[in-house]
Formats: structure tokens, C-alpha cells, sequence
């Protein structure tokens, strides 16, 4: 998958693609619905198949000191789209400049001479250009005024809820990381580089491999069986384990993040990369007596996520 950031250089080969427009964080399953409607576009046109997005999100820049909400950073976005066959990633950085176009200079600029759209694709609650003035209604108008064909996909729900970020984030929220699954069509993830920690846990019995949250969306605070897929390095393979998401109470954190215990493994993981997936909510965080009712805590969590897990 190619990855195209700037709309005024791009090249001949990734332009005149069928293109699905929009944030895309999580890329569930209504996002993947509207991709997919690029992609019979695309197979039609024998045309690439491209998805634009922004970065950062434009929310990030409306409201920069808002809660994190991003279900997915950059990277993790990319790889979820290369998986699906994506061909080309408009992955436009979002300024102010951006958000001044009106619809109309969106459209011209960006879409027409800028990508060259054969054929866009976008969600029935789209806007778009300066203070969101766009519509479904105005891109179709524009589609028959310059040139380019225009599909607008319906709302997907699972029965009577529609599938939004939104959602997923209330069910992540709520410790429900199955019905945020459903929705997304994929287990959520959380994704980056192995950081150091206070390595407590290797003096516990059970090392952590700890990660970063910053910026995303935070889940429910608590215990998880998961399931992890370590990217790079010597030791690239899926593995079962148990994750600690949250403040580790025990050690009076300050700052949240997630340490994640592999099941059957040694070895180095600073500095990989890792893919960790939450299956399951065990229990809430918490302040235990002692280290030893710690650990046996522990004990308990991690086979009751390994039977979870073989049941998968």
C-alpha cells in the first residue's frame, strides 16, 4: 500500500482511483462497508483503490486539549487498511489551510485536480469543507459538475444499535470489549513499541511487556485476557496472555498504560513492536493487603484467561 500526504504531489499512478473518504478510526465495520463499495467501484473502473483520511484528526485540532478518543493511531490505521487490501492511502495532513477550503474548493483542489478522483465513496452522514457546509447532496452535485462518480453508503447498525466509533468507545468504556468487537468486525487492538517499565514484575514472577496509551482512547481500567501478536524481532508469533490496563494502583501510578504478561514465553521484547488484542474484562483494578495477595491474584487472573483463551 502506497501512502500519499500531500494532495498537491501526487503521481500518475495513484490518481484516478475509486476513493472511500473519511476518518476511518477503528476501521470497523461500517467503515469497511463503504470501502467496500470503493472497491467494486475501483473493480469496475479497473481503476486503484484508495482511502483519504486526515492527520491529525481534525478533531485534534478543533479541540486539542479534549480527552483522547482516537481508537486507532496513524500506524495501526495503515496496517488494518494495507490488510484489506487497500491500494493507495490519502492520508491528508489536516491543517488549518485544509479546514478553510470551502466544500466547493475541497473539491476542486483536493478531489479533482489535486487526486483526480475516478469515483468517491463516503458515509450518508458525510460533510465536508469549511464548517462541515458540505453534504452527500453537495458532493453529487459536484460529482456531476466536474466529473467523478459518487456513491453514498447507508448506516450499518447490529440489530437496533448503528456501528460508530462512538459506540466502540462506550463499550470499551464499559469493560465490553466483545460487543466493541462485534462492531469493529476485529478485536480492538492496541499497538506500538515495547517501552521500559518499573520492571516489578519480573521481581513478581510475572513480566510485563509494558506499552504506551497516550493518545488513544482509554478502556475500562482493569485486568484483560488478550491475545498478542509481537510484530518484530527474534520472537514474531502469537501468543495468550493477561494485560494490566490502568494506574497499577498497587504501585501508586500516575501514569495509565498496559502491561502485558505472556503466557509460555522468554525472552527481550524492548523495543518490538506488539499488537495486543482484548478479548476479555476480568476485573477492575485494585489496592491488594500485601505483594503475596497481589501475585496470588494474579495467579487466578491468568488462568482464568488462559481458559478463556483455549476456548477461542
Amino acid at each position: 500500500m502506497r501512502i500519499v500526504r500531500d494532495y498537491q504531489y501526487v503521481s500518475g499512478t495513484d490518481r484516478g482511483a475509486s476513493v472511500a473518504i473519511g476518518n476511518f478510526d477503528g476501521v470497523h465495520i461500517g467503515h469497511r462497508a463503504v470501502i467496500d463499495l470503493a472497491r467494486a467501484e475501483s473493480a469496475r473502473l479497473n481503476a486503484p483503490l484508495g482511502v483519504m483520511t486526515f492527520e491529525p484528526h481534525p478533531r485534534q485540532l478543533f479541540a486539542p486539549d479534549a480527552p483522547a478518543f482516537r481508537l486507532t493511531g496513524p500506524d495501526a490505521r495503515a496496517h488494518r487498511l494495507e490488510k484489506i487490501g487497500v491500494d493507495v492511502l490519502y492520508e491528508l495532513t489536516f491543517s488549518t489551510a485544509l479546514a478553510a477550503l470551502t466544500p466547493e474548493q475541497f473539491a476542486t483542489r483536493v478531489l479533482v485536480d489535486g487526486i483526480g478522483v475516478a469515483h468517491v465513496v463516503v458515509g450518508a452522514d458525510f460533510h465536508f469543507g469549511a464548517k462541515r457546509a458540505g453534504n452527500t447532496d453537495t458532493l453529487r452535485d459536484f460529482g456531476d459538475r466536474y466529473g467523478f462518480g459518487v456513491t453514498v453508503a447507508d448506516l450499518v447498525a447490529t440489530g437496533e444499535e448503528e456501528i460508530s466509533s462512538t459506540a466502540i468507545r462506550a463499550a470499551l468504556s464499559e469493560g465490553r470489549p466483545r460487543d466493541a468487537a462485534a462492531m469493529l468486525g476485529h478485536w480492538h487492538r492496541i499497538d506500538g513499541p515495547v517501552i521500559r517499565g518499573d520492571q516489578r514484575g519480573r521481581d513478581l514472577g510475572y513480566p510485563t511487556a509494558n506499552m504506551s496509551i497516550d493518545g488513544l482512547h482509554q478502556p475500562k481500567f482493569g485486568v484483560y485476557a488478550v491475545l498478542v501478536d509481537v510484530l518484530t524481532g527474534p520472537h514474531r508469533g502469537r501468543y495468550r496472555g493477561a494485560a494490566s490496563l490502568g494506574l497499577r494502583p498497587q504501585f501508586n501510578g500516575e501514569t495509565p498504560n498496559l502491561e502485558t504478561f505472556l503466557f509460555d514465553f522468554k525472552g527481550d521484547l524492548y523495543g518490538e513492536q506488539l499488537s495486543v488484542a482484548l478479548v476479555d474484562y476480568l476485573r477492575p483494578e485494585a489496592k491488594f493487603d500485601s505483594l503475596d495477595a497481589l501475585v496470588a491474584q494474579m495467579d487466578a487472573d491468568c488462568d482464568r484467561a488462559r481458559a478463556i483463551l483455549e476456548a477461542e
